[in-house]
């Protein structure tokens, strides 16, 4: 089983704006709570190719896993592989809406080992990481706008 999660947020800025403020990996963990520290792998620190560790947490629960960057399209979207304990793979797509507006969704894949509970665990975190990944959007929005003002 696959915790599969979408979630998206309209922010007041457009596309380009709003991946000038997401671009710079290493500052995710500004706007990202369960992001606690990101340790570059690679000499490249952007585009498809960049390899980092990413320590997350998760009230009592951390894990540090090995993250690669899998696609690279600026102002469209950035995708990233997840390996380690926690398996799968995310995606942030930016989509230009009406009045220089954007809508920026945010798509998660995850697989846990059976030891984190499989299936159970995947089902039972669903709705924390929801609430989580939602306010780690509102800081962004507001990081992005910030950059507009």
């Amino acid at each position: 089983m696959t915790i599969e999660i979408r979630l998206c947020e309209t922010i007041g800025v457009p596309p380009e704006t709003v991946w000038a403020a997401m671009e710079d990996i290493e500052t995710h963990t500004e706007w990202m709570a369960d992001a606690v520290a990101i340790t570059f792998r690679t000499e490249q620190q952007s585009g498809v190719g960049t390899e980092f560790e990413c320590l997350t947490k998760v009230g009592p629960f951390s894990t540090t896993d090995v993250m690669t960057v899998t696609e690279w399209r600026p102002g469209v979207v950035m995708g990233i592989e997840h390996r380690g304990v926690v398996t799968g793979s995310g995606r942030f797509t930016l989509h230009a809406l009406p009045g220089g507006l954007t809508e920026l969704c945010w798509d998660e894949q995850l697989r846990y080992p059976w030891w984190m509970g499989g299936p159970v665990g995947e089902r039972t975190s669903r709705p924390v990481f929801i609430r989580l990944w939602r306010a780690n959007l509102g800081r962004l929005r507001a990081k992005a706008e910030s950059l507009h003002a």
